[in-house]
């Protein structure tokens, strides 16, 4: 089977869509979240997607199918939030590696079933990974600027944790996303490291930051030019933005990471913008025809959706992408 990164220099790799959107549309109870693991925690879990994974398998199954099926080369497991610290609100911290386990299986299944069927097309696996809730560079307490409700250790112990049953779970890459604190990264990528050696492999790299604003900058202050020079220390598969912005905002930020970075180029964009309802209304069509514009002018080589994607998202963009070259590395 090809590698990733030698089918990357041929074709721009399409990514998939919104996991939380497709859960919606379940309507799930909060049996669904506890089924089989947590008949008796205490605490309410509904909204929890990523405990799916140990207690509504099908669902995820379901989900990861529909995007291959609408041509996604790469799902990401469903493990934004499996971390320990993700999960302490929820009092499910000791289950981190098992969700990310069970995650990573199901979605490699599925890959496989995939890449049996179409040879020619063979599927990936990317490991999500998440900011957390919590910000290494910024205090949570207004009246007291130097407080920190995490620490880097803690994050990196979280990560590593994370990360072990990922790669445990068979994933083929790792994806480090909606990144808003540069040093929530950094803690992620020390992991990445670290886990790296002590078990002798290397698998590929993906950072994927979030601009949060019109300002264009993250959460902790960067331009999207800083945030690529504050990740450049690691040799990355690919360096990108997701998430926060439709599209038609994301286009200048992108320009200002193809035009710098000796990475590969990712971007998976909201579908526009939230209404007053927290929902996303912009259909495929809108959506493409903002996408094209990343392409017509070559900044992109894998590119896929955010919140409010959908299957159907991902079949126009997939279908876009065929007829334009990926963007040439730096």
């Amino acid at each position: 089977m090809k590698s990733i990164t030698d089918i990357a220099k041929k074709r721009i790799l399409i990514l998939d869509g919104a996991m939380g959107t497709m859960i919606q549309r379940y309507t799930l109870e909060e049996a669904d979240f506890r089924k089989g693991w947590f008949e008796d925690h205490t605490s309410p879990l509904k909204g929890n997607n990523d405990l799916l994974s140990l207690t509504r398998p099908d669902i995820i199954k379901e989900i990861h199918s529909a995007y291959f099926e609408a041509g996604a080369d790469i799902v990401e497991t469903n493990t934004f939030s499996g971390t320990k610290i993700a999960q302490l609100d929820y009092g499910l911290q000791d289950y981190a590696y098992d969700i990310n386990f069970q995650s990573a299986k199901i979605a490699c299944e599925v890959a496989n079933e995939f890449t049996i069927q179409e040879a020619n097309k063979p599927r990936f696996v990317a490991g999500s990974i998440g900011p957390t809730n919590r910000t290494a560079s910024i205090s949570p307490d207004v009246n007291d600027p130097s407080f920190r409700n995490t620490s880097f250790d803690e994050l990196n112990e979280a990560y590593q944790e994370q990360i072990n049953g990922l790669i445990d779970g068979g994933v083929d890459l790792l994806l480090i996303e909606t990144v808003f604190d540069t040093l929530n990264a950094k803690a992620a990528l020390f992991a990445v490291n670290h886990v790296f050696e002590s078990r002798a492999i290397k698998l590929p790299v993906m950072v994927s930051g979030t601009i949060t604003d019109a300002s264009g900058r993250t959460l902790t202050g960067q331009t999207s030019e800083a945030f690529l020079i504050s990740m450049s220390h690691f040799p990355l598969f690919s360096i990108g933005l997701n998430c926060a912005l439709g599209a038609a905002d994301m286009h200048p930020y992108l320009k200002t990471l193809a035009k710098k970075a000796s990475f590969l180029i990712s971007a998976h964009p909201n579908a526009g913008l939230p209404n007053e309802f927290g929902e996303y209304d912009e259909t495929p069509e809108k959506m493409v025809n903002q996408i094209e514009f990343f392409l017509k002018d070559n900044l992109i080589n894998i590119i896929g959706g955010c919140c409010g994607t959908t299957p159907d998202h991902i079949k126009a963009i997939a279908e876009l992408s065929s007829n334009y070259s990926p963007r040439n590395q730096n």
